[in-house]
């Protein structure tokens, strides 16, 4: 009796999508995750084209992952400050959420690709630091929007040598 192998991972073995000659992307990274993008589009897409007083559904689920992703951010941020950013917590929530689902519910291993193999986006490490660059800008930015320059007072206290640029 022979068992199948749903998962082989050779470290350093990609299939590299190359733009020019200093741009190289993990090509099944970028598959799946253009999977998960279309499959989130298409979700939203057709749980909010008709919306009714009675949902059915995919309204449901939609309004379910609403309320729960607004909550966290009310809770979070407060009130008055959620509804700025409810779109890309939102956004990242339901990314990450589509990610991790695509990783555990599909066998990519069935799929055979000339190099690596296709699996979750976020089993790749440049996804998980893109995601949190992109979440840091959004926080300092939402920082700086909010309290103004004061707002990087709170990253010198104790002393100034601590800020990581040199400004005397």
């Amino acid at each position: 009796m022979s068992t199948f192998l749903l998962s082989n991972i050779d470290v350093g073995s990609h299939l590299y999508v190359n733009i020019g000659e200093n741009l190289h992307f993990h090509g099944e990274t970028v598959i799946v995750s253009t999977l998960v993008l279309f499959a989130v589009m298409l979700f939203l897409f057709s749980a909010t084209s008709n919306l009714q007083k009675t949902p059915g559904t995919l309204q449901n689920i939609a309004e379910v992952i609403y309320d729960l992703v607004k909550s966290v951010a009310i809770t979070q941020m407060g009130p008055s400050y959620y509804s700025q950013f409810l779109p890309f917590i939102a956004t990242i929530f339901l990314f990450v959420l589509g990610c991790n689902w695509a990783g555990a519910l599909i066998p990519w291993k069935l799929i055979e690709i000339p190099e690596g193999e296709l699996a979750a986006p976020t089993n790749d490490i440049n996804t998980t630091a893109c995601l949190a660059i992109l979440t840091s800008m959004a926080y300092f930015g939402a920082g700086f929007k909010i309290k103004g320059i004061g707002y990087f007072k709170r990253y010198i206290k104790p002393a100034p040598f601590f800020l990581p640029i040199n400004i005397v």
